[in-house]
Formats: structure tokens, C-alpha cells, sequence
């Protein structure tokens, strides 16, 4: 008897995305399948360079060539070949950023990153400025008569460190070669995404998104473009600037020459960004809280910037076609770092064992901790604050001082969403979290009783950057249809809602603020 015919071949071809993620501390490649799930990874090292006190570096060929191995390798881990690739998304930190010469490609400088603090003097002495002061009095007065938003924000503008423009100042104004290029129109600018965009595709694009321009501190996110007031009060010339493009797009395709196919790069977003969107935070109302090194807290606002004088940030969270999403933005600078610091001193060894620590103790024993290594942010914005432990005493133990490390970290969580809810005025959904510092059930629950919010974490917490850069890249190529198909995919690992503590904390909050107050304009330079 003859066999049954083979079946026919399926020639549709599956699927799969590349998700780089370009942190502060490594690299990360996934290989994502359909359904979302990751199917190969790699990760590196990012090798950070410190050539003087308080400068922070990248080699650029360094992490060039960094990248090019991790994307093959996560490709090889999943058992595929470049050819299977359907499409590749990429996020990065922002504020990072190199320039390079138009003509011969080579960088006049290391990327310099948003740690660096060798702008520091510039940032302080532009800040104090009669120039600011014009600049900050004008714009109440117009704000004062237009009510526009614009110059409600650029009334309290200020610079910082971490944003771009002062750094780019301070290498306009030291690097020789730097200066006499850009005099002539042969100077490049950009930021991660830029410099890997212009490499991968053999300096064919030159491009950024509006995700990653809206967080450099040179760009007007109420008029959608490069902002040429800070631009020309900083004389930084506008024509090293890169394209802005939307999030969600074509960005050309990665050499075939590196990588055996030309893979199509379909999306761009910065890391916070990216992390809102892998949480499906699509509505006006959702909020993101990420907890790493730092904690960002992000409020979707819809089509409107916020203006904030509190501190907040109006950034663009992602444009693709006609959606433009903006994110009103809070951020703790020290979270992970408090940890690694009570880590340093013995006290535990990683994020789960400090939730059963303090659980060991039923409070802090009067004990206070305000964590400000990088100062403290917005609602209370003093960079000059410092980091305090008080009211220790005979008979406390390690599990007191680390109960009162977690609480800080909720305290601060806790008027930083505060400030979001009064000042924004929108009515806030429920808070998603992801972030390695999320792990500590103690300190989540904390959270979700001092806001009286639930708050959702994702079942993958420390990868929905990579995870919305995928699915940003997809969007683009068809594999997902809509924005509600993504809403299925996303997963949730634990729930958390209001236990009823904060009647217990109110007092001890009122120590806490106490203790902040000590702590402020403690560094007198």
C-alpha cells in the first residue's frame, strides 16, 4: 500500500522579534516569540570608565562591538538564524550621548553618560544666571497671560546633571577638534540609539525617536520638536541634531554584512518608555512604577503634557502613526543603590531576605533612614540633602535599621505619587510595577497601603523594558494587530492591595518628615 502524501509545507513564516536593551550596567538581547515568551537571550557587561572623579564613560567601539555579539548570540540561543528574524526593537537608557565627525564617522569623545557630573559647575552657575532668571520671570508672564502650558514649565525650568544639554555644553566648550568641526557643519550628535542606529545600518540612518529627544532637556515636547529656545541660549548649533522619528517605525535594517540579514530595526523607545508600554499602561491614568537603580514613576496623560513645579517631568512616552502619548514623569534616584548600600554593610544579602527581616520585627523601634546619596527628588528637590539613619539607640538590631529602610523607600514612593495625583488631576488606575527592587513583598505591600492603590506586578518585572520594545517592533510588522492583543499577552505575577496599615504609620510618617527636614541643605557646596 502506497504511503499517505506529506502534508504541505507551511511557508508562513513564524515570527520572532529581537528585543536590545542597552542599560547602565548591561546589555540584554531577547528573542521573543508571538506569544510574547522569551525563546533565547544574552547579556553583557557594559564596562563603564572612569578617567577623573565624577566622569562616567562608555568606549564606543567597545559597546559597538558589545551589541553586535549579543544580538547573535540571543538569535543562536534560540535555536535560529538572522534569516528567522522578522524584526528587531531597541531600547536604551537616555541621556547618554557621543558625537562624531560627519564625514570621517570617527567620535571626537567616549559616550558620556547621564552619571557624569563634569558639568556639574556649568549646571550650577547657568542655573544661577541673570540669563535663567529672564528666562524663568518671562515665562510667568507670558504664562500669566497665554495660560499656556509651555511657559508654566519654562518658568521653573532648571538644568540638571543627568540631562543632556549641560554635558553637551561642557564638550562644545573643551573639546578643540569638538568646537572647530561643529563651526563648520561636520559634527553628529546623539544619544545611544543614534550612534547604534547610524553603525548597524552602515551610517545610513541618522535618527532618534521622540521618546529618547524628549528626555535630553533640548527638546519642547509641547511643540513636538527640537526646542530652539534652549538650543540658542546654550549656542548649541541645531544642525548635529538627528531626525526624529515615530517610536513605532521603520528605521532601516541592520547590515547584512554583520549580521547574515538585513533585519529590519521597527522601533526605537527609551527605557522607561519601553517598560510603560511592556506593562500595557495605554490609558489616561495608568501609572508605571519601575524599580531598579532608581525608581520612575510614570502617569499615562494621554494627548496632553503636563506642566509640573513640582518636579515632574512632561516627556513624550512613544508616537506611532497619529498616537501621540505623553508620560508625566517622578523619579527617586536612590532605591536599588539603598539597597546595594545596606547590602555593603552586612545587613542582608539580597532584595527577599530584607522583606523577611523586617517582617521579623513588628516596627522600626523609632528608627528613621532617608535615603539621599543623589539628593532627593521631586516633591522636595534638594540636591543638597543627605543621607541620615536616626534615632538609633541601645537594643536595636540590624532588622529595626532595615524595617526603616524599606518604610523610607515606601514614604518616598508614597509622596511622589501623591504629587502626581494633586498635581496632575487625573484620576489614577492601577499601578504596575516590574524593577528588581519590586521582588520585596514587604515593601510592595507598604506601597499599596500608603496610596490605597493595588498595585500589579508584571510576572516578568525585570524584563518589560526589552518586552515593550518588542512589542513596539511587532506592532510595526503586523505580528500584533492592536494595542488590546498586547493587553492579553501581559502577565501578572502577584497582586497587591490595601492591607489597612496606614493607620498604624501615620505618626511614625510625621518622624519620617521630621527626619527629611534634618536632612536637607546638609552640603553647603
Amino acid at each position: 500500500m502506497d504511503s499517505p502524501p506529506p502534508p504541505p509545507e507551511d511557508t508562513k513564516k513564524i515570527p520572532y522579534v529581537v528585543a536590545l536593551d542597552v542599560g547602565t550596567t548591561s546589555i540584554r538581547s531577547h528573542v521573543y516569540n508571538s506569544q510574547g515568551r522569551i525563546k533565547g537571550t544574552d547579556c553583557k557587561k557594559v564596562n563603564l570608565i572612569h578617567p577623573h572623579p565624577g566622569w562616567v564613560e562608555m568606549d564606543p567601539s567597545e559597546l559597538l562591538g558589545q551589541v553586535k555579539d549579543c544580538i547573535k548570540n540571543s538569535i543562536t540561543a534560540a535555536g535560529l538564524s538572522p534569516c528567522d528574524i522578522t524584526c528587531l526593537g531597541l531600547t536604551v537608557q537616555r541621556n547618554t550621548f557621543i558625537t562624531w565627525d560627519r564625514t570621517t564617522g570617527e567620535p571626537f569623545h567616549n559616550f558620556i553618560t547621564w552619571q557624569d557630573l563634569r558639568a556639574r559647575e556649568t549646571v550650577k552657575n547657568w542655573n544661577s544666571s541673570m540669563r535663567m532668571k529672564v528666562l524663568n520671570g518671562g515665562s510667568s508672564v507670558l504664562h500669566l497671560f497665554t495660560r499656556q502650558k509651555r511657559f508654566l514649565s519654562a518658568s521653573v525650568l532648571k538644568f540638571m546633571s543627568p540631562q543632556v544639554s549641560m554635558r553637551l555644553l561642557w564638550a562644545l566648550e573643551n573639546i578643540q577638534e569638538l568646537r572647530e568641526r561643529a563651526a563648520v557643519e561636520e559634527v553628529m550628535f546623539g544619544c545611544i540609539e543614534t550612534w547604534l542606529l547610524y553603525n548597524l545600518t552602515k551610517e545610513k540612518v541618522f535618527a532618534t525617536d521622540y521618546s529618547c529627544a524628549s528626555g535630553t532637556g533640548m527638546f519642547d515636547p509641547f511643540q513636538v520638536e527640537w526646542s530652539t529656545i534652549v538650543c540658542n541660549l546654550l549656542n548649541i548649533p541645531m544642525h548635529i541634531l538627528p531626525e526624529v522619528r515615530d517610536t513605532s517605525g521603520h528605521f532601516g535594517t541592520l547590515d547584512p554584512d554583520i549580521f547574515g540579514a538585513a533585519i529590519p530595526i521597527t522601533a526605537v523607545v527609551s527605557d522607561q518608555s519601553g517598560a510603560m508600554f511592556g506593562e500595557c499602561c495605554f490609558n489616561v491614568g495608568d501609572v508605571k512604577c519601575t524599580m531598579g537603580t532608581g525608581t520612575f514613576l510614570d502617569l499615562n496623560t494621554g494627548k496632553s503634557p503636563h506642566a509640573s513645579i513640582a518636579g515632574l517631568f512632561p516627556l513624550i512616552g512613544w508616537k506611532i502613526k497619529d498616537d501621540l502619548t505623553y508620560l508625566a514623569e517622578g523619579i527617586i534616584s536612590d532605591t536599588g543603590s539603598i539597597i546595594e548600600f545596606a547590602k555593603s554593610l552586612g545587613f542582608i544579602d539580597d532584595v527577599s531576605e530584607s522583606a523577611r527581616l523586617a517582617e521579623s520585627v513588628s516596627d522600626s523601634q523609632g528608627v528613621y533612614f532617608v535615603g539621599a546619596f543623589s539628593g532627593l527628588q521631586a516633591p522636595i528637590n534638594d540636591d543638597k540633602a543627605a543621607t541620615m539613619l536616626i534615632g538609633l539607640k541601645p537594643g536595636i538590631s540590624k532588622a529595626h535599621i532595615v524595617r526603616a529602610i524599606l518604610e523610607s523607600i515606601a514614604y518616598r514612593f508614597k509622596i511622589l505619587y501623591e504629587t502626581l495625583l494633586t498635581e496632575s488631576k487625573i484620576p489614577l488606575n492601577n499601578i504596575r510595577a516590574d524593577g528588581g527592587v519590586c521582588n520585596n513583598n514587604f515593601l510592595m505591600q507598604l506601597m499599596a497601603d500608603f496610596t490605597d492603590q493595588m498595585i500589579d506586578r508584571a510576572a516578568q518585572p525585570g524584563e518589560m523594558t526589552s518586552l515593550g520594545a518588542a512589542f513596539l517592533a511587532g506592532l510595526e510588522k503586523g505580528i500584533w494587530k492592536s494595542k488590546e492583543e498586547l493587553q492579553n499577552l501581559r502577565q501578572t505575577e502577584k497582586v497587591f492591595t490595601n492591607q489597612g496599615s496606614w493607620s498604624k504609620y501615620k505618626n511614625r510618617f510625621v518622624h519620617w518628615e521630621r527626619a527629611v527636614s534634618r536632612s536637607r541643605e546638609w552640603y553647603c557646596e
